[in-house]
C-alpha cells in the first residue's frame, strides 16, 4: 500500500490529487514555480490531520511541504514534484482572547487582519504587519519571522510569540514556551522555531502576545529629498535624535518615477513626486504631535520638501504613495522582490551600492526601505520577453547576476541576506556565505535533530 493510498484511507476528502489544485501549490507570491507536480495536496483541519500526514509521509519517506497562505516570497512553501503538500489555510480558528493577559491563541491559517479585527473588540492588536497581512496567515509570518512597516517600533514576529504547538517528522506534538511575561526555562525552541520556515516542524497553533491600542492620534509626514542619500541621512538624523516613529519607509528615485507615472497629478499629495527620492514618516501615541513636530526642522535641514498631516484623509493621500509601489511595478512586468538588510547607520551607502549595481549591469533596480530598521526591499522588474522560452527559469541570470552583487554587497556592510522575507529556495545558494562553515554546519546538525530523514520542506534554505 502506497503512501498517497494511506492518505486517502486515512484522510478522506481532506486528500485531493485534482490537477489544478495541486498546480496551484506550485507557485507563491515570489513567481517562483517549483518543478514536477505534487502527489498530493492534503487540507487539515486538526492537529490530527496534520499527524497523521506526517507519520505515513515518514512511514513512506516522503518529502512534505507545508504551506500556509501562499504569499511567501521566497518560494518556501512551493510543491514540487512527488511531495504531499500539507495546507494548514483551513486550521484558522482564533481559539482564545485573553485581555487579561494579554495574549491570544491561534490555528495557523489564522489571517493577521481577521486577528486584529478580532482584537479591536478588546481595544487590543497584534503587532506583526507584513505588507501582506490582509492576506498572509499568521503561522506564515511565524515561519518566516514576518516584519513590516511597524517593526522598527514595535518588534518583529519572533517578539509577539510566547509559545507554539509543533508536530514533528514522526507526527510526534511538541510543545514549547510559555502564557506568562517572563519564562527562560530549558532552551528557547519557540525562538528557533520562528523563522524556520517549515523546516523543524509544522506549527498547529500559537499563543502570541498581543498589545493594546494606546490612545493618541496619528500624524503622517511626507517629505520629498533632492536624492535618495539625503533621504536616507534624514531617517538616520531622524534615529540619532531618539525619535521613534511607527512608521519610517524611504522610495528612490526610479521607484518614486514610477509611482508618479502610476499615480498620475492628483495622487501626488501636493508633493513633486517626479524628482528626488521620497521619506514617509508616521507617529503615533501620546506623543505624536510632539514627534512630528520635532521631525520636520529635522528634515527641513537636509533639504526635505515637507508634508505634514494630522487628518486621516490627508495622511491616507501620503500613504497611499507608499502603497502604490508595488502596483506601479507590477504594471510594468513581473516583479521579483527582494530583500536585505544593514545597519541603519550604513544605509545611505547600500542605496548607493544598488545604484552602481543598476548603471553597471544596466537592470533597473527601484527599491524601498523601511528606513526605521535599515531593511531595503531592491526590486527587479522582470518585462515580458515574446522569445523566451517557455521553460526559462522564471528570473534571467542577467538579474540574479545583479543581485548576487547586491546580496554580496549587503553582507560586506554588516548586513543580512535577508531581514523578513526568509530564505527559502531563492536564497540559500548565499546561506553559508552569510553563516560561515560552523554556523553553516551546526545548523544542518539541527534540522537533522528535529528531522531525521530529511522529508520537511527539502530544498527550503538548504539545498537538498
Amino acid at each position: 500500500m502506497g503512501a498517497l493510498v494511506r492518505l486517502q484511507a486515512a484522510l478522506g476528502a481532506a486528500v485531493t490529487t485534482e490537477p489544478a489544485a495541486l498546480a496551484a501549490t506550485r507557485v507563491d507570491s515570489s513567481g517562483w514555480v517549483a518543478e514536477g507536480t505534487p502527489l498530493a495536496l492534503v487540507h487539515a483541519t486538526s492537529i490530527a490531520d496534520v499527524q497523521a500526514t506526517l507519520r505515513i509521509a515518514t512511514e513512506f519517506n516522503v518529502p512534505v511541504v507545508t504551506r500556509g497562505a501562499g504569499t511567501g516570497l521566497a518560494g518556501g512553501a512551493c510543491g514540487s514534484g512527488g511531495t504531499i503538500v500539507l495546507s494548514v489555510a483551513r486550521m484558522n480558528r482564533i481559539l482564545e482572547i485573553h485581555p487579561e493577559d494579554e495574549l491570544a491563541v491561534v490555528e495557523p491559517g489564522v489571517i493577521n487582519q481577521d486577528l486584529n479585527d478580532a482584537l479591536a473588540a478588546h481595544g487590543l492588536w497584534f503587532a506583526p504587519d507584513p505588507a501582506s497581512k490582509a492576506i498572509s496567515s499568521v503561522g506564515g509570518n511565524i515561519a518566516t519571522n514576518a516584519g513590516g512597516l511597524l517593526c522598527a517600533k514595535y518588534g518583529v514576529t519572533r517578539d509577539a510569540v510566547l509559545g507554539l504547538k509543533v508536530v514533528l517528522a514522526d507526527g510526534r506534538l511538541l510543545e514549547t514556551g510559555h502564557r506568562t511575561v517572563k519564562g527562560v526555562t530549558g532552551y528557547d525552541l519557540t525562538a528557533l522555531l520562528t523563522g524556520s520556515e517549515g523546516t523543524l516542524g509544522v506549527i498547529v497553533e500559537a499563543t502570541v502576545r498581543v498589545r493594546p491600542v494606546t490612545p493618541g492620534e496619528v500624524v503622517t509626514i511626507g517629505a520629498v529629498f533632492p536624492g535618495v542619500r539625503a533621504a536616507a541621512r534624514a531617517s538616520a538624523a531622524l534615529t540619532a535624535s531618539r525619535l521613534r516613529p511607527a512608521v519610517m519607509e524611504i522610495i528612490d528615485p526610479v521607484a518614486l518615477t514610477a509611482i508618479a507615472a502610476y499615480l498620475g497629478p492628483t495622487g501626488s499629495a501636493g508633493l513633486p513626486l517626479g524628482k528626488g527620492a521620497f521619506l514617509l514618516i508616521q507617529t503615533d501615541g501620546p506623543a505624536a504631535a510632539a514627534e512630528a513636530e520635532a521631525a520636520v526642522p529635522v528634515l527641513q535641514a537636509l533639504g526635505g520638501e515637507v508634508r505634514l498631516s494630522t487628518d486621516p484623509e490627508s495622511g491616507e493621500r501620503l500613504l497611499a504613495i507608499r502603497r502604490a509601489m508595488h502596483p506601479a511595478l507590477a504594471a510594468q512586468g513581473d516583479v521579483l522582490i527582494e530583500d536585505v538588510s544593514v545597519p541603519r547607520s550604513r544605509m545611505a551607502e547600500m542605496f548607493e551600492v544598488i545604484s552602481r549595481i543598476s548603471l553597471k549591469t544596466g537592470v533597473p533596480i527601484p527599491t524601498v526601505a523601511h528606513a526605521g530598521d535599515g531593511n531595503l526591499h531592491p526590486n527587479f522588474v522582470i518585462r515580458s520577453d515574446p522569445d523566451r522560452a517557455v521553460d526559462a527559469p522564471f528570473v534571467p541570470e542577467e538579474i540574479w547576476a545583479a543581485a548576487d552583487e547586491l546580496f554580496r554587497a549587503a553582507l560586506e556592510l554588516g548586513g543580512t541576506l535577508t531581514g523578513e522575507h526568509g530564505v527559502g529556495v531563492l536564497k540559500r545558494r548565499w546561506l553559508a556565505d552569510e553563516l560561515g562553515d560552523t554556523s553553516y554546519r551546526i545548523q544542518r546538525q539541527l534540522k537533522a535533530v528535529f528531522d531525521p530523514a530529511g522529508i520537511l520542506n527539502p530544498g527550503t534554505m538548504f539545498a537538498s
